[in-house]
Order: C-alpha cells, then sequence, then structure tokens
C-alpha cells in the first residue's frame, strides 16, 4: 500500500467519529445526487439492480439508497475500515427499523473495506447496473485509469453517478496563502487537493469509454466563526492532505499566523468568514 493511500486511511479513520458533525456540505451533496437517481425507479428490471457505493464514509447517502431501493442489492465500499464500522452500524442496527428502513440482511447489502483504485483492477465485469459516489472521486490518484475499470463494471445501459469538488473549492484560502508566500517573495504552494473541473472530467470519462455525460455546477458558501474555524472543521472530516512542503525562511507557524490574518481581512462576513465549496454533479452512461 502506497504512503498517500496509508494517509488517507489514516485520516478518514481519525476523523470518523467527527465527520457527521462537521459534513454539512456533503450531506448537502448527497442530498442532491440522491434526487438525480430517481429516474432508476422507472427501470421494469428494479428488483434485479445491482448497485456500487465507492466512498460510502459513516452511511449518509446509503441509508437513503437501501430505504429507496428495497429489492436492490448494494455493495458500500469505504478505504477506512472506521468509517465501514460506523456505515453498518447506521443501516444495519436494529435501531435503523425505528427510522423507516425495511428489514435488511447481509445477502442484500455488503460493506467491503477496500481502497477502490486497487480492488477495481480485479472487480468481475458486468457486475453492476450503478455506480454512485458521493464526495470521493477528488481522492483518486488515477482517475482515468479507475474510470475505464468502472466502465467495464458496468452493465450495457448502467450509470456512473458521482458527485466531488471542483477548482473553486477553498478559493479564499488558496488567495490567502498565495498572498503570504508573495509577501515573503517566495513562488506560491498548494495547500490542499487539486480539484478537476468538469470539463476534465468530461474529458476523463469520454476516454473510459462513457457516453451521454451530463453534469451540473453550484457554488455552495458557507461561514464559520474563523479561519482557524474553518481548517478545523476541513481537518475533523478527514481532508487535511496538503502538497505544499517546508521552505526555509518561513516556519509553519508563521505562515498559518499570516494566512489566518489574510484570510480574515479578505473574506470576513457578519458572524466570521467566508468558504467557497465548488460542487459538481456527474453522470454518465455505458451504452451496450
Amino acid at each position: 500500500m502506497s504512503s498517500r493511500i496509508s494517509n488517507i486511511r489514516r485520516q478518514f479513520n481519525r476523523s470518523a467519529n467527527s465527520y457527521d458533525a462537521h459534513a454539512h456540505v456533503q450531506r448537502l451533496m448527497s442530498d442532491r445526487l440522491a434526487k438525480s437517481l430517481l429516474g432508476w425507479k422507472n427501470k421494469s428490471d428494479i428488483d434485479r439492480l445491482s448497485m456500487l457505493e465507492i466512498g460510502c464514509g459513516t452511511g449518509t447517502l446509503t441509508e437513503i439508497l437501501v430505504t429507496e431501493w428495497p429489492s436492490a442489492s448494494m455493495t458500500a465500499l469505504d478505504i477506512a475500515p472506521e468509517m465501514i464500522r460506523l456505515a453498518e452500524q447506521r443501516v444495519l442496527s436494529d435501531e435503523a427499523n425505528f427510522n423507516g428502513i425495511p428489514t435488511l440482511n447481509s445477502d442484500r447489502v455488503r460493506f467491503l473495506h477496500a481502497d477502490v483504485e486497487v480492488w477495481a483492477k480485479d472487480a468481475t465485469t458486468s457486475s453492476f447496473d450503478l455506480i454512485v459516489s458521493n464526495a470521493c472521486f477528488q481522492w483518486l490518484s488515477n482517475p482515468r485509469q479507475t474510470l475505464g475499470h468502472l466502465r467495464r463494471m458496468l452493465r450495457p445501459g448502467g450509470s456512473l453517478i458521482f458527485s466531488t469538488f471542483g477548482p473553486d473549492t477553498f478559493c479564499e484560502m488558496h488567495e490567502a496563502f498565495h498572498a503570504v508566500y508573495r509577501a515573503h517573495g517566495m513562488e506560491p504552494q498548494r495547500h490542499g487537493l487539486q480539484f478537476l473541473s468538469t470539463e476534465e472530467w468530461n474529458s476523463l470519462l469520454t476516454a473510459a469509454g462513457f457516453s451521454c455525460i451530463q453534469w451540473e455546477r453550484s457554488i455552495q458558501r458557507e461561514t464559520y466563526a474563523s479561519a482557524r474555524d474553518f481548517l478545523h472543521s476541513v481537518k475533523a472530516m478527514g481532508a487535511s492532505t496538503s502538497e505544499a512542503v517546508p521552505m526555509r525562511g518561513l516556519s509553519s507557524r508563521l505562515l498559518f499566523a499570516s494566512m489566518y490574518k489574510e484570510y480574515e481581512e479578505k473574506f470576513s462576513l457578519p458572524g466570521g468568514v467566508a468558504a467557497s465549496y465548488d460542487l459538481l454533479w456527474i453522470q454518465a452512461l455505458a451504452e451496450g
């Protein structure tokens, strides 16, 4: 297992118990994603529908899927075992029955601890009708290759439907970091993930053999008490990966203190500071 994958798994294991308290935007994405799946309810063979959820996290979307598709079979996958544990607890516990979820059996819903980029290489061809993923694909290290595997796993007429973050996500933070680097006569570094644009996703999906690609984009602005609170919330969701490396003449402590000051001077709102989330919803068809 690569160090990158180990770090991602460790981050999400550590943040599993705090994730839901901070994942307001991810819940919005999940609800919108679930609405985009309504067309599948008109399928004549809905009782035999086979679904794969990639990056199930604590089971927010999983819970919706098993409720809305009571006869479908489902595999829910995540890289972090602690996330899997919480998702199983949410969906399969006896208490779930009191929340309106039909009684489930382990043959219908399977939880799988795996890295999708490794697992998909050997997954069975034409094994799913529908593959869904919420706020996960930004973590793929090789999206071109992985999308090819997902295309192979879909049956003719199947769909891949996912949400992810676009390139303007956290634009305020990046602008503040860049200003600090420039003030110290240094080349700006990227703090956080690189996010693909809709055009880049369209190109990757087309190359993987998908067609009828549709997308929707929305900017969601959240308010946090301070720049420090914003970064604390991001870290509490396990999303604290950074490409930046330490630089001589600018300690980490000075860098972040200066960034917080710059952020709050430029992006203050009544009640705190703004943080932008660039949200993408994308669906593509696997034609026969």
